[in-house]
């Protein structure tokens, strides 16, 4: 009786813990202005590796759609930029929203930022990992609906146990060869755009009305 009264509190205290550090986000501007359509601006990359904006670029469309939302094609859009001079993510993300809205009609638009991008070797380890921010903003009254970030790693799937230091080593400059070799960070982003567009995540974005009603509930 005892060991349950004691597993008892604590899972209670695990569970007011929980309550105590995720706060809620505020989805009254979201649900206000009832996005239908999105336009998702190439990414600005702050990390080192010269193709991250692209990769992370062309998976954002998927989980945007499976959200339940029209995303702007974005090579279209990419091009409609590239035809009026315009190829840096910084001076796209700088545009005036009438100006975007003007030429897209979208009626959100989306900053996405990448911050981390590439495999670094940790001496006993090697990751790969992908971290981005977005936020969806209305593009008719400037206002922010959401913003949220998300990571993915390599190590999250790993297994260094075992072998001791010689063998933890070996598996890493196995791993460093095999994420440099088989583009692994482009497939690290992909985990990650899908956890940072997805309405299945923690204060994720809203289901669009596209979205089935069973996931707009």
């Amino acid at each position: 009786m005892r060991s349950i009264l004691s597993l008892t509190l604590v899972l209670l205290i695990s569970l007011l813990t929980g309550c105590a550090t995720q706060s809620t986000y505020d989805y009254t501007a979201f649900r206000e202005s009832k996005p239908r359509s999105i336009l998702v601006l190439p990414p600005v990359n702050d990390s080192l590796e010269v193709g991250a904006s692209y990769s992370f670029l062309s998976q954002v469309s998927y989980p945007l759609a499976e959200s339940g939302y029209y995303v702007f094609p974005v090579a279209v859009a990419e091009e409609t930029f590239r035809e009026n001079g315009l190829t840096d993510p910084q001076e796209i993300h700088a545009l005036p929203l009438e100006k975007l809205n003007d030429v897209f009609g979208a009626d959100a638009v989306m900053y996405i930022k990448i911050t981390q991008y590439g495999t670094s070797y940790q001496i006993i380890a090697s990751d790969t990992r992908v971290t981005a921010e977005a936020s969806l903003v209305d593009s008719r009254s400037g206002q922010l609906l959401w913003k949220g970030a998300a990571t993915a790693s390599s190590t999250e799937q790993s297994n260094n146990s075992g072998g001791g230091l010689v063998g933890m080593l070996v598996v890493a400059l196995v791993d460093q060869v095999i994420n440099t070799t088989t583009e692994r960070s482009h497939q690290v982003a992909g985990i990650t755009s899908m956890r940072l567009l997805t309405t299945h995540s923690v204060n994720g974005i809203l289901p669009g009305p596209r979205a089935p009603a069973l996931q707009r509930q």
